[in-house]
């Protein structure tokens, strides 16, 4: 009896591993080709300065921007989801919620087993971040460090290295920790750069980045050891990586790989310095030539033909041949798909007649949005930063606003500080932001300059 049972049990345990081997053997592939015969390529990145995020309404990243070059180049549509963390990045990969990892992740051989790296390699290492105006002293070694007043943010790498640094010099450090939730590692970046600290860490490409904003701040001195990182597929999608690997071996050195890596690395993303002077063969009460334009767009609108002024002012100083590291071109500084969906072609944004009366429309568009905010002098605040980064940052300010019991529709010390907090993943990350990162800092600046240069233009002109 024992004996037959025994054998029934050794029938069933061959028939469910014989099921579960087919059960494996039948898993549909889903591999490059699979993903071309759809025509869509998933991305999973993270809402970062350098990977992806969101201005004046256009999607960007240097990241973003590779993987984009890539779809092109194999006739894919590009989608794209972000995830929290990096952790976040490796758990939804494997789930299958995308097909590549579009961030570059730590090379690591505890995730070798899971994930396949491949596509974009980077090495980079630790940088001191310190500034560098007229008459600085750079530090050039990292001995020099020692008894230097160096702020980090708490618990993060940077404090680990700094820490294992000062142990490795036997003290002298003076490292200060920033615990407050509002401060990120390119906040500190910005408070050198104003001299408000002098010295922080950073990764050297997010410093390399932040240097397009600040050129007064010195990256040249490394503190750690070069650490590999790269984008990574799911195991069992070798026929993409190899694809990937092939596009990036092909292109690496090609014209629009060069000008990707120069529009986040190395174009300014601060276009002018100093005041604007009104050309002495203009006449009397005259701010630039275009002023009869300004005064045709104005006319029947409730904007001051200086409130355009203003804008052409802060977007071009009144220059008809720039386009910014972003795209925006023309003297109204209109983005492409901003233009297209205003009637207007890429060459119709250099025609000033044009993109003055293009930019006025732009404005009736978001003033509708702002509509419930009824005083107009504080409604033109939100315009401004709207124009300025796209309404759909103001519009996450303002419910941040609200969820924290500010007033959505006042600006300063409400809105605008949770404008500026939008650079912060505690907070882009909230579920009532669906815009992610954004530098709020510079929208910030820019609603500021045009509203004062305003003024400065209506005492020239009146």
């Amino acid at each position: 009896m024992q004996t037959k049972r025994f054998c029934h049990i050794c029938i069933l345990l061959s028939l469910c591993l014989f099921f579960s081997c087919k059960k494996k053997q039948e898993e549909p592939v889903y591999d490059f080709q699979q993903i071309k015969d759809k025509g869509e390529l998933t991305i999973i990145t993270l809402n970062t300065s350098t990977s992806y995020f969101i201005y004046k309404e256009e999607p960007m990243g240097y990241d973003y921007d590779l993987a984009q070059d890539f779809c092109e180049h194999h006739g894919l549509k590009l989608n794209v989801k972000v995830a929290e963390s990096t952790t976040k990045l490796i758990e939804m990969l494997n789930r299958g919620e995308g097909d590549l990892v579009a961030f570059t992740i730590p090379v690591l051989n505890e995730l070798k087993d899971s994930v396949a790296y491949c596509g974009l390699q980077r090495i980079t290492h630790q940088v001191l971040v310190q500034q560098a105006n007229r008459g600085d002293t750079i530090l050039k070694d990292v001995t020099d460090i020692i008894g230097k007043e160096v702020y980090v943010e708490s618990g993060t790498k940077y404090h680990q290295r700094l820490l294992n640094l000062d142990a490795e010099m036997g003290g002298g450090i003076r490292i200060h920790t920033v615990s407050e939730d509002t401060i990120t590692s390119e906040d500190l970046i910005e408070e050198v750069a104003i001299g408000k600290i002098k010295y922080t860490i950073a990764d050297e490409y997010v410093a390399r980045l932040n240097r397009t904003y600040y050129r007064n701040i010195d990256i040249s001195l490394s503190i750690s050891f070069d650490q590999r990182s790269s984008w990574a597929v799911r195991k069992n999608t070798p026929e993409l990586a190899k694809a990937l690997n092939d596009w990036f071996t092909e292109n690496g050195n090609t014209p629009v790989y060069r000008s990707i890596t120069k529009k986040y690395f190395e174009l300014s993303k601060q276009l002018f310095e100093g005041d604007y002077e009104i050309p002495r063969d203009l006449p009397k009460g005259a701010i630039s030539v275009y002023d009869d334009l300004f005064k045709k767009h104005a006319a029947g609108t409730q904007y001051e033909w200086q409130f355009l002024a203003a804008i052409c002012y802060q977007e071009s100083r009144f220059q008809n041949n720039l386009t910014s590291w972003a795209g925006a071109a023309g003297i109204m500084g209109l983005m492409p798909r901003t233009a297209a969906s205003l009637g207007l072609s890429a060459d119709d944004r250099m025609n000033p007649d044009l993109s003055i009366g293009a930019a006025v429309e732009l404005l009736d568009r978001l003033n509708k949005i702002f509509r419930r905010i009824s005083d107009m002098s504080e409604r033109e605040k939100f315009i401004l930063a709207a124009y300025n980064g796209g309404n759909g940052h103001i519009n996450d300010a303002q419910a941040l606003a609200e969820k924290y019991g500010a007033n959505p529709y006042v600006w300063e010390d409400n809105v605008e500080k949770y404008l500026a907090l939008k650079s912060n993943p505690e907070y882009y990350n909230d579920p009532v932001c669906r815009n992610g990162y954004f530098r709020g800092g510079e929208t910030l600046r820019y609603v500021g300059s045009v509203l004062s240069t305003m003024e400065r233009f209506k005492k020239i002109s009146n």
